[in-house]
């Protein structure tokens, strides 16, 4: 808060006193020219210094009825002109209210006037030369300039969150089409939801009917285990999950198995045993339907290579997604060929996260956002090589063409190819983009892999770590 008076300009009683008022916002402004008298106690400020109380001394003034002019700089800019004569003020005229956010008060003559065009003026070439490139930034056109960046993306669409469910309670409404627009729009090509128990499987299987682009996986999460033993039929529920695999591949939706695997940070939902047993089965389901497993390993290393190891001729093949554990864990699962990793936002918090991502071969590597989760947030390591941002809103103050703070979406995924390109120090992202996605299509969509991209990642041509 500033009050300026030049120096040697004392008003007097009686004295006209032009003010220049001007607010500043988020998003604009308002200009305020107001004429009144001056009072005795103004005198009393001394010259050129600084006021708080000689200003509120002075009786605030009811701002007449205006006509906003709205600015062409950018939306949301306003330009706001008032004149106001009032008598002078009685001695026991009231405090000021509240002075504005930002206020500059300029008492003088006849040059009031010329000041305040100069303010308005260079207020106005500030806009241009910062808001608009600020506005511009953020607009969706313009956010992702990645018309050769390609992503397939692995996301919970069947979670609450995106119904607009949080904690229980209704936010919003339910926005798929609108995640899914800034998804394409973003560069990313298909979409694998994600099934953690046979109910979330039948309902991800619905929603990737509804989008040529969406894919799903059939399986049952390691929390969820208990699920078998809690149908009262383990084997009858079993060939549900096997009867539903079927008609998914049947539909050309279903590309893998799970998310399934071990977790033994989280033993509280399902003990280890229990796990293991219904880890391990899942692979005679990934056998049956002679599909890619979608995997899911942490803080179990050991249990979870040694149950592979077992079953490394039951699949083609599998990612270990959202991968959070250490370099020795790292190691071992590329020990396996036909092993794949995947990082997100939560393989990307800490330096030590960094650093076993940077020994993840790019040609073993996949990305993803396992949304609505696993954002990268300003506090992860990973985020100083954030480029890309969207706008975003909080729930309660939803808006269909903004993202939602602290719900992950599968646009994003942008960052987590700029994370893994600033870390492994690689300047073509848009080459890197190609080799990850070939790695994708490699697993899930071998059909569709090109024969020139296939020759370029067995020959070990593709974007190289530096």
């Amino acid at each position: 808060m500033h009050y300026f008076r030049p120096v040697n300009s004392q008003p007097k009683t009686g004295q006209r006193i032009s003010i220049v008022e001007m607010q500043l916002g988020p998003l604009g402004f308002a200009l305020f020219f107001q004429t009144r008298i001056g009072p005795p106690s103004l005198c009393s400020a001394g010259n050129g210094v600084h006021r708080r109380q000689a200003h509120r001394q002075v009786p605030p003034l009811p701002l007449p009825p205006h006509r906003p002019v709205s600015s062409p700089l950018y939306p949301g800019l306003t330009l706001c002109l008032h004149l106001a004569l009032h008598p002078p003020p009685s001695p026991s005229a009231a405090v000021a209210s509240t002075p504005p956010d930002i206020a500059v008060n300029f008492t003088g003559n006849s040059n009031t006037l010329r000041f305040a065009l100069f303010l308005v003026l260079t207020y106005l070439v500030t806009g241009c030369l910062l808001l608009v490139p600020l506005s511009l930034s953020l607009s969706p056109s313009s956010r992702v300039a990645c018309a050769a960046v390609r992503a397939v993306c692995c996301y919970c669409l069947e979670d609450g969150m995106f119904k607009g469910i949080y904690h229980g309670k209704q936010c919003h409404a339910a926005d798929i089409p609108a995640v899914l627009a800034r998804a394409w729009a973003a560069g990313v090509d298909r979409i694998i939801v994600t099934g953690g128990s046979l109910k979330e499987s039948r309902e991800a299987l619905q929603i990737a009917e509804t989008d040529g682009r969406l894919f799903c996986t059939v399986g049952v999460h390691p929390t969820r285990c208990g699920e078998f033993e809690e149908s009262g039929d383990p084997e009858g529920h079993f060939q549900a999950l096997l009867a539903l695999a079927k008609e998914g591949l049947d539909k050309g939706k279903v590309v893998a198995v799970g998310e399934c695997g071990l977790d033994y940070d989280r033993l509280q939902f399902c003990p280890a045993d229990m796990q293991k047993k219904y880890f391990e089965k899942q692979f005679e389901l990934a056998e049956a339907v002679k599909l890619p497993m979608f995997l899911h390993m942490r803080a179990a290393g050991e249990d979870f290579c040694e149950i592979m190891t077992r079953n490394l001729h039951r699949f083609p093949g599998g990612v270990t997604h959202s991968f959070t554990d250490s370099a020795e864990d790292r190691d071992m699962l590329l020990s396996f060929e036909k092993m794949f990793i995947g990082v997100n936002g939560c393989s990307l918090k800490t330096n030590e996260n960094l650093e076993v991502l940077r020994g993840i071969p790019v040609e073993r590597l996949m990305i993803e956002t396992d949304s609505p989760y696993c954002d990268i947030r300003n506090t992860h390591a990973g985020s100083q090589y954030v480029k890309s941002v969207w706008p975003s809103k909080k729930k309660e103050k939803y808006e269909p063409d903004s993202t939602v703070k602290g719900r992950n979406e599968p646009c994003l995924v942008r960052q987590v190819l700029e994370v893994v390109a600033g870390s492994k120090g690689i300047s073509d992202i848009e080459g890197l983009s190609r080799t990850l996605y070939h790695n994708t299509c490699r697993l899930f969509f071998p059909q569709d892999l090109d024969a020139s991209a296939n020759a370029q990642l067995e020959s070990g041509t593709a974007v190289q770590d530096c």
